[in-house]
């Protein structure tokens, strides 16, 4: 992800008001720039285009999605949605006291870390959400919230945990029941129900708490109808037909041996598997703009950001990690990233809701690779068909408004109309470094911004080597739709850049080194985007053993316990710790890895999977967070406020683990 989201998410919703990540590149709110005296006459982006109209077959998609209860509403975990009705079953608590103090937590979610926030620690989240299971702290109280689907109807329970109070009241847990979205409906308080009515027809709310048991009368800040009682043992709700609580802990149960079992039939890949699908479990969501599924980075941004937030090369991760289990939601994933396709034709940085963009830059084109490795897992032909057309505009962008002296460099363009006036960075060299994705890396403190031709002097390895693998990766899909043109058009692309790119080859230093355009110079200092050709197979097999053997696997520079760090350990910038000036991200190691494919080191490979699973595998076990970042010296996310904890791309650190575990056949 690129810091102007991160710090403007931050500053806009939750992650410690006035905490900003300070590089070169500042909050899109808090700066208003050039944009200050410009005031939008709606909410909503004037001028943008309208994605292309969906398939039919992957109109399916979506409607095979939308369907029943499941964790859609972002604002919290603690609630489950029908869909596509939009009724919604809420789960609250009350802390009582009998001085003052009194507080209601009306929604959860994972990773908050406001002062006194709830901290959610995610249990098992089944792909179609037929069971979940999550535990909640908050103001003393430990409680536990499981569903699990029971036919048609939904079950949730409720169950307090051992707890050190810090009031001599128990608290109040709270079922609410309302429509989402402004669907159409109405909820109304039976004696013993409550009853609600919408376009599937009428769903029963029964609660397991007697009448006597329940609180008739108690001040909370909703209008809608709910059940509330005292917390002191397991309390539920079911639809459908009025279950026990021993009812309920049976449903519960089956769809538990279920998910245990769908698990273990992964064998070894099993706990990757698990983590893999708990969390795009957790942070899949309805998002009610465009009607449509789909898994931006985590709810924590996404409630930051309005509703959602789709970034770029994030989303496209998202869908290849969803391709190990659920296909529909893998291409959700792929396909409305590319239907946030700007007027310019490219995929942008982020979007949001109202319309709002990146007008000016996008982000890694890791398009192609994705679709291409998601239609040769699953070899539906109308999958490529929708892709093709978007990640071919998007390709021609690249070498039509990225190129610098025959090379590919990042850029931001600040005259691109529509524009967010909002982003004070669009048109800057902080806009260019954000088009990167690696907002505050080192390897760009120096570089220089042409204002005339809007990207940085400086030839890009990385962004090379991504591009020339776009383009192979395109070639491929179009010489399978038979477009024979085209696959010419992107191979001689291709091969133009390929020999660009050779000529960043330093013999010296044994490894392929950024050029600084403005100065004439190479860059010396060393991130794993160093290490890209291998994936574009722009590296002889020379050439790729020598970076293996003098950066990689050298322990001054890249290899160590845990790896790989996003600049060089012998880099100034590593001790930072901030952000990409020396953290670990899972998508580094997922890209790094899939370039170590290509060349015959099995060792290297190998012990790579093992010690990316092994920094994954240390937070998720121990705390159930998945980061967005990890320290590389002591294997941890938490040490930093900067590393959202629950931020899907985190368990590409496990899929790369998965993916040696099934090419090695185990």
């Amino acid at each position: 992800m690129q810091l102007f989201s991160k710090t403007s998410a931050i500053s806009a919703a939750l992650l410690l008001a006035g905490l900003l990540i300070v590089v070169s590149a500042l909050s899109a709110q808090a700066q208003t720039g050039a944009s200050a005296s410009a005031v939008a006459p709606s909410r909503l982006a004037a001028g943008g285009k309208d994605a292309a109209a969906a398939s039919a077959a992957y109109r399916a998609v979506q409607q095979r999605l939308a369907q029943g209860w499941n964790t859609w509403d972002v604002h919290s975990v603690a609630t489950q949605v029908l869909l596509p009705d939009g009724l919604a079953i809420h789960v609250g608590l009350k802390h009582n006291s009998a001085l003052n103090g009194d507080a209601f937590l009306k929604d959860a979610l994972i990773g908050r870390m406001d002062a006194g926030a709830e901290q959610v620690t995610p249990g098992a989240h089944s792909w179609d959400g037929s069971y979940t299971e999550l535990k909640i702290a908050w103001r003393g109280h430990n409680w536990r919230i499981q569903s699990a689907r029971d036919g048609n109807d939904l079950v949730v329970l409720a169950s307090p945990l051992p707890s050190t109070p810090v009031s001599a009241l128990p608290p109040t847990i709270v079922f609410s029941v309302d429509f989402l979205w402004n669907r159409p409906g109405t909820v109304l308080k039976r004696e013993d129900s409550i009853e609600a009515r919408g376009a599937l027809g009428t769903v029963p709310v029964y609660c397991t708490c007697t009448k006597e048991q329940q609180s008739q009368y108690i001040a909370l800040p909703m209008g809608g109808p709910y059940f509330a009682a005292d917390f002191t043992a397991p309390v539920g709700v079911s639809t459908g037909k009025r279950r026990s609580v021993e009812e309920m802990e049976a449903a519960i149960a089956r769809q538990k041996a279920a998910y245990e079992q769908s698990i273990a039939a992964a064998g070894k890949n099993g706990p990757i598997v698990d983590a893999i699908e708990t969390t795009l479990g957790w942070d899949t969501i309805y998002e009610p703009e465009k009607s449509r599924v789909v898994s931006p980075v985590s709810r924590v941004w996404s409630v930051g950001w309005g509703g959602y937030v789709i970034f770029d090369w994030d989303t496209f991760f998202a869908a290849t990690m969803a391709g190990i289990g659920d296909r529909d939601l893998a291409y959700a994933d792929a396909i409305e990233t590319l239907r946030e396709e700007t007027p310019q034709g490219f995929v942008p940085n982020y979007a949001r809701p109202g319309g709002w963009k990146s007008f000016d830059r996008s982000e890694p084109p890791v398009g192609a690779i994705t679709v291409l490795g998601l239609y040769k897992q699953f070899h539906e032909r109308w999958f490529l068909e929708d892709a093709f057309q978007p990640l071919m505009r998007w390709n021609r962008w690249w070498d039509e408004h990225r190129q610098i002296q025959g090379y590919l460099a990042w850029g931001s363009d600040g005259d691109s109309n529509p524009a967010n006036l909002d982003d004070g960075t669009r048109g800057t060299r902080a806009g260019a470094i954000l088009e990167s994705g690696l907002d505050n890396s080192p390897m760009y403190d120096a570089t220089t911004y042409n204002q005339q031709s809007h990207v940085l002097e400086y030839a890009d390895v990385g962004l090379m080597s991504l591009y020339i693998a776009d383009c192979d990766a395109l070639a491929e899909m179009a010489e399978t739709l038979g477009k024979p043109a085209e696959a010419k058009e992107l191979k001689d692309r291709a091969a133009r850049f390929r020999s660009k790119l050779a000529t960043l080859w330093d013999e010296r230093a044994g490894i392929f080194l950024n050029k600084d355009l403005h100065t004439g110079q190479f860059n010396t200092r060393l991130s794993p985007t160093n290490f890209y050709p291998m994936l574009a197979h722009a590296a002889t097999p020379e050439q790729a053993r020598a970076m293996i053997e003098k950066h990689l696997l050298n322990p001054q520079e890249f290899w160590g316990e845990w790896v790989i760090p996003s600049i060089a350990r012998n880099d100034p910038a590593f001790h930072d710790q901030d952000y990409w000036r020396g953290r670990i991200w899972g998508p580094m190691n997922y890209l790094v890895y899939l370039g170590l494919r290509n060349y015959n080191d099995e060792k290297t490979r190998g012990e790579f999977a093992q010690k990316s699973y092994a920094l994954f595998l240390k937070e998720w076990t121990e705390k159930g967070h998945v980061h967005e970042n990890y320290n590389a010296m002591l294997g941890v996310g938490d040490d930093v406020q900067s590393s959202d904890r629950f931020y899907h791309w985190g368990a590409l650190l496990g899929y790369v683990e998965y993916l040696e575990q099934a090419r090695a056949g185990k």
